[in-house]
């Protein structure tokens, strides 16, 4: 008892009991082929998914059965970025296709249809880090130690000088033919212009430099057409105007509380800079959802201030992390574990604020009596939110690298132990089982009767329960087979 009530003290991370009413996803499927880490997933469609990772290897799944679809063999060491995207030539049909950017210093576009290498260039100096489709203007980007722009054909359209043996961390699609382009501490801007005369010549221009950041940028996050958000590896969150790109608010992690008390728009993520980084940012059009270290946090954009965090929702560092349309969050990090959270309104409490060193709200710095009475005032009348767990997914033996929801469907996860695993609603999963059965049954009784499986729902497995039959004479055929079969 002893040593478990040390262990106990150590960790301060939420636990849940074995009946997770809320948690859908009790069945899973576990997918192998991989050979090393799977560092990526990425959705073509509504039901396939592809994979990749260490092993340099590319996976083609089907989402639903777990059934693999095609191996892609083409690169020699391992991948390093990749994105889906669909061509949409007028003349052609619609080409589902995906481009993998490889350590190899190559990039391959495949054909999702027939697994096929459309492909293959090896022209660039250095790795390329991200891949970016731009759908608007039918153009993709690849970020290393330049930025370039390709089309469909993977014909290079136009490309920035060396721009840093670090190369580009990551990119984002900005209004205004714009692009943001990660590059250590600095964010830069460029504007790419399509010719004027039809020819396939593309200018592509740094327009901007935004040197805000005190370490290098780590993530990077397109919430809508007027906003973006940066984090950096030191806990720095920024939040920018995606059209004049000036700074809008920003959280800091200075543990110092007493640094820049009078700036609103300085917040404190973490007491301890080594775990602080931010790993990953993702949003919706009101919050911005921040890995930060071993927590998750919960940025609202109006308010301009956190207003639910869990300071501790793993025991190792959050990877990946993803809102649900259903006010839920999920999380996966390098313990191995996928959780899910939701964010909840809680009771007001007069002494009970929002995590401690947000804002000076709170009354940090020189404060008179009438200020005082204002914050209060302030905090009575804002809501209080929480992130409360309610599914922990056990089923991976190392760290979860990122995972795709695909609603009804289920969730996809992958990891450095080498699996993919699809988790799976499992009423959904027992009601799909069931009306199988029940068709079989049904065509097994009355083999003359055909009905469509998009049809066995709700009033046509009652009527077919009641025996009731409009079509005219299959009505009298059908219970005539029965008697026939029961006296057998």
């Amino acid at each position: 008892k002893s040593e478990e009530q040390v262990l106990l003290r150590k960790s301060s991370v939420q636990t849940i009991g074995e009946e997770q009413i809320q948690n859908p996803y009790t069945e899973l499927l576990v997918l192998k082929g991989h050979q090393d880490i799977v560092r990526f997933l990425v959705q073509i469609d509504d039901c396939r998914i592809a994979s990749a990772g260490d092993d340099g290897i590319v996976f083609l799944w089907n989402a639903q059965t777990g059934e693999k679809l095609y191996e892609l063999h083409g690169h020699t060491h391992k991948i390093t970025a990749i994105a889906a995207f669909s061509s949409s030539d007028v003349t052609e049909e619609k080409t589902d296709l995906i481009i993998t950017a490889s350590a190899d210093r190559t990039v391959i576009v495949w054909d999702c249809a027939s697994g096929r290498q459309v492909q293959k260039v090896s022209c660039f100096h250095s790795t390329v880090k991200c891949l970016t489709v731009l759908q608007r203007l039918n153009v993709w980007l690849s970020g290393g130690s330049d930025l370039c722009v390709w089309n469909q054909k993977l014909d290079l359209l136009c490309k920035t000088s060396h721009l840093t043996d670090a190369g580009i961390s990551a990119l984002v699609e900005l209004p205004k033919n714009c692009v943001a382009a990660a590059v250590g501490k600095e964010l830069i801007i460029f504007r790419l212009s399509p010719s004027n005369n039809g020819s396939e010549v593309w200018n592509i221009l740094e327009v901007k430099r935004l040197v805000d950041h005190q370490d290098n940028i780590s993530s990077l996050v397109s919430v809508n057409d007027l906003t973006f958000v940066t984090g950096s590896y030191i806990g720095e969150l920024i939040v920018w105007d995606a059209l004049d790109w000036t700074k809008q608010a920003s959280e800091c992690n200075f543990w110092d509380s007493s640094v820049h008390p009078d700036v609103q728009t300085e917040i404190k993520l973490s007491q301890s800079p080594h775990e602080s980084s931010v790993q990953h940012l993702t949003s919706d059009e009101e919050c911005v959802f921040a890995a930060v270290g071993k927590g998750i946090y919960v940025y609202n954009l109006q308010m301009k201030r956190v207003i639910a965090c869990q300071r501790t929702a793993h025991d190792s560092s959050v990877l990946h992390i993803e809102k649900l349309p259903n006010r839920q969050l999920i999380s996966c990090s390098e313990d191995g574990s996928v959780r899910i959270w939701e964010l909840r309104e809680k009771q007001q409490l007069p002494a009970e604020p929002v995590p401690t060193g947000f804002f000076n709200m709170w009354g940090f710095g020189r404060a008179n009596k009438q200020a005082n009475q204002a914050a209060k005032k302030m905090q009575e009348n804002t809501p209080v939110y929480f992130l409360e767990l309610v599914g922990d997914l056990i089923g991976h033996s190392s760290a979860v690298q990122m995972f795709l929801y695909f609603g009804e469907l289920g969730l996809a996860t992958c990891s450095a132990d080498h699996l993919i695993i699809l988790w799976k609603d499992g009423e959904r999963e027992s009601s799909l089982r069931s009306l199988t059965l029940f068709q079989k049954l049904a065509q097994n009784v009355f083999p003359q009767v055909t009905l469509p499986w998009r049809t066995w729902s709700g009033p046509e497995c009652s009527a077919l329960r009641g025996g009731k039959r409009r079509r005219e004479g299959q009505r009298a055929e059908s219970a005539g087979l029965w008697e026939k079969r029961m006296a057998l």
